[in-house]
């Protein structure tokens, strides 16, 4: 069981790229600001502009004549974008171009670029293999299911945040989602609250205090939990006794249960490896993208945006991680 709690506690560093996710389905809007790290790439990647009265800007500065293309159609940046990002890019409507653009903050840089390579390694050694056996092997709608499962069992988590966030009619949709995955959905195997358009949304701690007012917070990365902030640190603490699959007592059970949430989340992260294994400053990509993706969630937060839904998880949730109980 101690080895077997070491392998999955290794395997917990499959969200060290936790910035990634799902792509998005929403295309992303004209004025789009990226870490100048992640322009190093690709022109496609990274070359994102900003129009203006006088023309378009691109992202060093130089003045372009192009005008925006009335095709909607999204384009290789918008793609690698949205998949960077882990969900909708901010809308710019009704959105300052200070809450749209990753501010960061990172004056432990040095420790947390130590903490980034033994992370990649595990990720490297253990976890990206295990995700690669998992989708060879288990077929599309099992993985399906399984995610759907996961993500139905943090519905109360989100729930409670919501209602601390003043949301009550957002909580009011997970609770529908949760009471109708969970019956109908053969305990959150199927999702037929997404069939009946009840809203999608995952809600943690750490942004709960992010709208509380803790808006600016150092970027930290944990070993195995991979990118944070100092405020998501203390947001941990709050989840901890929310998490349903905490409340299971049989270590088996439950260690089980979590291994395979981490190979899940893991898999998911796949389609953006080929992204990060060329990127020319990995660290940086992974913070400033993984920044980016927390603000816009606070910040959305703050302007009750319903017009997306929040559906990705982006960092790895504390009852993923295989430890004792609480008081045992």
């Amino acid at each position: 069981m101690k080895l077997f709690r070491t392998l999955l506690l290794l395997l917990s560093v499959a969200m060290l790229a936790a910035c990634a996710g799902k792509p998005a389905r929403d295309a992303l809007p004209a004025s789009t600001v990226v870490a100048p790290q992640a322009a190093e790439q690709t022109v496609d990647a990274a070359a994102v502009t900003v129009q203006d009265a006088a023309g378009t800007a691109t992202a060093d500065g130089t003045q372009s004549t192009a005008t925006a293309s009335d095709d909607t159609t999204p384009t290789g940046a918008e793609d690698d974008f949205a998949a960077l990002y882990g969900g909708p890019a901010p809308s710019a409507e009704g959105e300052t171009a200070g809450a749209a653009a990753s501010v960061t903050y990172d004056p432990w840089e040095k420790y947390n670029r130590g903490v980034h390579r033994f992370n990649n390694a595990v990720d490297r050694g253990v976890a990206r293999p295990l995700a690669t056996a998992y989708t060879n092997v288990v077929p599309q709608f099992a993985r399906t299911g399984v995610s759907n499962f996961f993500s139905n069992l943090r519905s109360p988590l989100t729930m409670v945040n919501q209602l601390l966030q003043g949301h009550a009619d957002d909580a009011w949709d997970t609770l529908g989602r949760f009471l109708m995955n969970s019956t109908f959905g053969i305990g959150g195997l199927f999702d037929p609250a997404s069939k009946a358009m009840v809203p999608k949304r995952s809600e943690d701690f750490g942004q709960t205090l992010g709208t509380w007012g803790w808006r600016r917070s150092r970027y930290v990365e944990l070993p195995f939990f991979g990118p944070r902030t100092v405020r998501d640190v203390f947001g941990l603490a709050g989840d901890i006794p929310l998490s349903p699959m905490r409340q299971i007592e049989m270590d088996k059970v439950r260690i089980s249960l979590q291994g395979l949430q981490l190979v899940d989340m893991r898999a998911q992260l796949m389609a953006v490896d080929s992204l990060r294994d060329t990127a020319v400053d990995e660290y940086a990509l992974t913070r400033d993208a993984w920044l980016q993706r927390r603000n816009y969630q606070i910040e959305k937060d703050l302007r009750r945006d319903r017009k997306h839904q929040d559906d990705d998880q982006t960092t790895i949730p504390v009852d993923a991680m295989p430890m004792p109980n609480w008081g045992d």
